[in-house]
């Protein structure tokens, strides 16, 4: 079975995962992941966990913990067994064109040896397919069973995840041949994927240049193949829409709670050192109060009276009355409060506000993630994804 690791661009046939029709005992299909922390996760490409009712890693245990993000093909899953094994760093800093990489993976199982495969290459270009500013062009040769691994500089630092190649559907479709063309996942969307569910990772920049067997050396440790078992039943991250019909614990008006998102709206007021429990009592008991966000690590609850938008947020809990769900948006992007994006910036917006920064960039075909200034109430659209950094006062939406 053949998926396509780039949902929107039919041509693009990811060969990379590798599946088969074997026994239910036997692995359905393999893909390759790698550590970003010693807590025990590891980064992979959604396709990858298609279709799999369990996941493994040889050696090492299951697969627990599946987070997957399907718009941009990511996932990360935490192996059993893992914690303490070494992991690898993302890349901080941009990306250079003609620049040496080398992928690590487990390509093509059952057919070769179960051991780890390196192969070195350049970066060809620095988009994807139609211009996507998310993908790298990479002449690394990729195999099935490559999905999911890492691409990383002469340094060892992570600059990408080996995603999908132009095959033969594209060629069935063109009459075009394609040759060693393929393509990796920026390592700057595998941070912002990490930051918005809460998962540590590093970063470095080194200008240290390892031959490929330092490299290997370095790297291979953290790669490891990732086994799939079982039929076409897995569902990825289930959708934000609000889906509990009430907390019948709590009189009167009827609200649906929405774990691990925050909802924006008007702050009319805030709570300190509540739990969440109170912050919900709290709204019940205001009949002004349409909405809630519950800060969970800080014990924090802001009120609101009206909600307009829906974003992930693990470290927070969305509460909604019931009337306003089916109006509320649900955002298409990952917002990282706090992080700014260096380069990009095509628009500037005065006078602005997050909400309609978010839908300036929602209805702008070219805008690829958008910084909010609050202090100035500016609103800047990008049209390329680049390196994350801190910035206190902005807000970050990444499509």
């Amino acid at each position: 079975m053949l998926r396509c690791g780039f949902a929107r661009i039919a041509l693009v046939s990811a060969v990379l995962w590798s599946g088969s029709t074997q026994a239910q005992t036997d692995p359905s299909s393999s893909g390759t992941a790698f550590f970003v922390n010693a807590d025990g996760w590891a980064i992979t490409n959604a396709h990858v966990l298609e279709g799999c009712t369990r996941a493994s890693v040889p050696n090492l245990g299951d697969a627990t913990d599946w987070i997957v993000d399907r718009q941009n093909d990511l996932a990360v899953v935490k192996v059993v067994g893992g914690a303490g094994k070494p992991f690898l760093r993302l890349r901080n800093g941009a990306t250079r064109l003609g620049e040496d990489i080398t992928a690590f993976g487990y390509p093509l199982h059952g057919l070769l040896s179960d051991s780890i495969k390196v192969t070195t290459g350049n970066i060809n270009s620095l988009v994807g397919m139609e211009n996507d500013t998310r993908y790298l062009q990479i002449s690394t040769p990729l195999q099935p069973g490559n999905s999911g691994g890492p691409i990383v500089d002469r340094s060892g630092s992570v600059v990408g995840v080996a995603t999908a190649v132009l095959g033969s559907k594209f060629a069935g479709n063109t009459g075009i041949l394609p040759q060693n063309v393929n393509f990796a996942l920026r390592s700057s969307v595998v941070e912002i994927f990490l930051q918005s569910r809460s998962i540590v990772y590093d970063t470095r920049r080194d200008d240290a240049v390892l031959s490929t067997a330092d490299l290997a050396e370095m790297a291979a440790p953290a790669v490891v193949q990732l086994l799939c078992y079982g039929q076409p039943q897995f569902t990825a991250e289930p959708s934000p829409t609000p889906d509990s019909t009430s907390d019948p614990s709590l009189p009167g008006r009827q609200f649906q709670h929405v774990a691990n998102h925050d909802i924006i709206g008007f702050d009319y007021r805030t709570l300190s050192s509540v739990s969440e429990r109170e912050c919900q009592s709290a709204c019940q008991a205001e009949p002004s109060c349409r909405a809630t966000t519950y800060n969970k690590k800080e014990r924090f609850c802001f009120l609101k009276n009206d909600a307009k938008l829906l974003v992930t947020n693990t470290d927070a809990s969305a509460y909604v009355a019931q009337e306003l769900t089916a109006d509320v948006m649900i955002s298409t992007f990952v917002i990282a409060a706090g992080k700014d994006m260096a380069g990009g910036d095509y628009k500037r917006i005065r006078q602005s506000n997050f909400i309609n920064c978010y839908l300036e960039c929602e209805v702008d075909a070219q805008c690829r993630a958008f910084a909010f200034v609050r202090r100035k109430s500016e609103c800047w659209l990008k049209n390329r994804v680049g390196g994350v950094t801190s910035r206190t006062g902005v807000d970050l939406g990444v499509r």
